[in-house]
């Protein structure tokens, strides 16, 4: 009885272990990979640059050079043997905190500066496993979140102290201030830069741009894509913020002060060009009769000589006798005689 005992449960064991418990599903937003005593089953090997990484090196492309292996798409029921195991993987697009570290607890990424200010960033990290690289993912490593995140943030400290605006370190140089007096009708200059924090914090979509580009290794390093950097908040200390701020503030006063002067000056200067061009108007205007009567009287005498000339001049006379009410008359004497 003993022995047919033993028999009967491990018939009823194999049946519920290999049986019943050999079948399993795979959801829409899963991916599977069956492996066989701890072996998955690879179909070949996939080079780095397959997976889109260009800027890995040459020995780094040899190092992670991954086997695909045969991926389960979602479905079911599948049935697998009983020395077989399953790994579900989900890949849909998730989010984590620039801040997660199992190790510790933390808030903020503390980075420095290339002015040596220790400042506190946060945001977001959109990633998804990657289908095609589930090997580095599944068997790489024993964390790869852990080790994407450790990636991020030692490529963002690396950017943030050797960040430098663009578009120039400072304006308060000389020279691009004589440009900014050269350009009349352009913007108001902007003071508040030369400080990395104001340029880390007006520069965060091209800093989100870099980090992504420089973080498409990560597919091929730990089977993981990276879909979006979202650095939403660059702070430094309580204390020194307070002081950013009032320099900030002060610069753009002195920004806001130049601005209205330069405002005032081409005001100026454009008003005695209108009165300068209002002066030369009235004269020409004041000229032109002269000038129409010197060539009229020039005509009369070049036609007529001079009786004509004098008959002229005595008729204009005519009209200002009427409208004048006292006439003085000078006699020659010689003409007397």
């Amino acid at each position: 009885m003993l022995l047919i005992g033993l028999i009967a449960g491990l018939i009823v064991y194999s049946f519920f272990r290999c049986g019943v418990g050999g079948f399993y599903t795979v959801s829409p937003d899963q991916r599977a990979v069956v492996t066989s005593f701890g072996k998955a089953e690879r179909l070949r090997e996939v080079a780095s640059t397959e997976l889109g990484d260009d800027a890995m090196t040459g020995e780094e492309q040899h190092r992670y050079e991954y086997p695909q292996v045969r991926v389960v798409g979602p479905g079911g029921p599948y049935f697998k043997l009983p020395w077989q195991q399953v790994h579900k993987v989900s890949v849909a697009t998730q989010a984590v905190d620039l801040s997660w570290d199992p190790s510790k607890a933390q808030d903020t990424i503390e980075a420095v500066t290339k002015d040596n200010l220790t400042t506190g960033i946060n945001g977001q990290l959109r990633y998804r496993v990657s289908e095609s690289n589930l090997y580095p993912y599944l068997f790489g490593v024993t964390s790869p979140l852990e080790h994407v995140m450790g990636y991020f943030v030692s490529v963002l400290r690396e950017r943030v102290a050797n960040f430098v605006d663009p578009k120039g370190q400072t304006l308060l140089a000389d020279e691009e201030l004589e440009a900014a007096d050269g350009e009349s009708s352009g913007p108001a200059v902007d003071l508040s830069e030369g400080v990395s924090i104001n340029d880390l914090r007006k520069n965060l979509p091209l800093l989100n741009q870099y980090m992504e580009e420089q973080c498409r290794s990560t597919t091929a390093r730990y089977g993981i894509e990276l879909d979006a950097a979202l650095i939403t908040e660059i702070d430094p200390p309580t204390e020194v913020d307070r002081a950013l701020s009032a320099i900030n503030s002060t610069r753009n006063q002195v920004a806001a002060d130049l601005s209205t002067a330069r405002a005032d000056s081409e005001q100026q200067i454009t008003m005695s060009a209108r009165a300068v061009e209002i002066a030369t108007n009235n004269a020409q205007a004041e000229v032109a009769p002269l000038r129409e009567l010197a060539g009229t009287l020039s005509e009369i005498k070049q036609n007529g000589g001079s009786p004509a000339l004098k008959a002229y001049v005595r008729n204009a006379k005519i009209p200002l006798y009427q409208a004048a009410h006292r006439v003085v008359q000078t006699i020659d004497s010689n003409a007397t005689k």
